[in-house]
């Protein structure tokens, strides 16, 4: 039997929680704590209602989350989120998030994951935030359309529908880089041009860059948002379950984004 504060200090250790910069809003750590010994865990990528009734419903009080209760800034407990406090207190349910300690982690991280899924080694670090590498990059030697064919097997698992800019006849994948989430933007592209990468995989991003892309001779997959981050919080949780002994699972709420 074992309590939230000791399961929150097992992760914070395991993903280096204190030494990761992040945005305010991620507040990465325990969230919301409860009274009683942790029975079951659940994991989910969004802090949401749903994902708490689902807790609730498979018994479990632990809620481990990638983008967590804090996630649009401060707001009022009324309405929504008080429904969501309510929620959490009246059933004993507490909450871990962690953003990018979990999107870096060499093991456990969404970034290294989503690349041993797809078949691709990583052998360096890529997206650069404050100097800390968020994603991964390797060198491969296969046709893009393959790759882009097995991101769409990955994604549609988790309710994605991938998208990939346009790419000639023949197109070889030698170098690839690697950001999930919102990991398209004008640093990451400044990225890809200066190491040379030709194909970047990302959750999602503005459509400015598919533009860029054609431009620059770059093919970007656009995996999906919500699928390029389930890998890290399943990983986590599953960590929790064989160290503490106690049942996991993971929530599947699809945004379609």
């Amino acid at each position: 039997m074992t309590d939230a504060a000791a399961i929150a200090s097992y992760l914070d250790e395991l993903l280096a929680t204190a030494t990761v910069e992040d945005y305010s809003g991620a507040v990465n750590g325990l969230q919301f704590t409860n009274d009683i010994p942790i029975t079951g865990v659940c994991a989910a990528v969004d802090f949401s209602v749903r994902a708490i009734r689902d807790c609730i419903d498979r018994k479990a009080n632990l809620l481990i989350v990638h983008h967590g209760m804090f996630w649009n800034g401060s707001a009022p407990f009324t309405g929504t989120n008080y429904q969501r406090i309510k929620l959490l207190i009246e059933n004993h349910v507490a909450v871990y998030s962690s953003h990018l300690p979990l999107d870096l982690h060499p093991e456990v991280g969404n970034n290294v994951l989503l690349a041993r899924a797809l078949g691709l080694t990583p052998s360096r670090g890529f997206a650069y935030s404050k100097g800390v590498a968020i994603g991964v990059a390797g060198d491969a030697d296969v046709a893009t359309s393959d790759l882009v064919e097995r991101v769409i097997k990955f994604s549609e698992q988790y309710g994605a529908s991938v998208v990939a800019t346009s790419m000639k006849k023949g197109r070889q994948t030698r170098k690839w880089g690697m950001c999930t989430g919102s990991g398209a933007g004008s640093e990451t592209l400044a990225e890809v041009r200066e190491q040379g990468i030709d194909t970047l995989i990302v959750g999602e991003g503005p459509h400015w860059t598919a533009v860029a892309a054609e431009d620059d001779d770059i093919s970007i997959i656009y995996a999906g948002h919500y699928a390029t981050e389930t890998l890290g919080v399943q990983a986590i949780a599953e960590s929790v379950s064989k160290k503490f002994g106690v049942p996991w699972s993971f929530i599947q709420a699809p945004t379609g984004l």
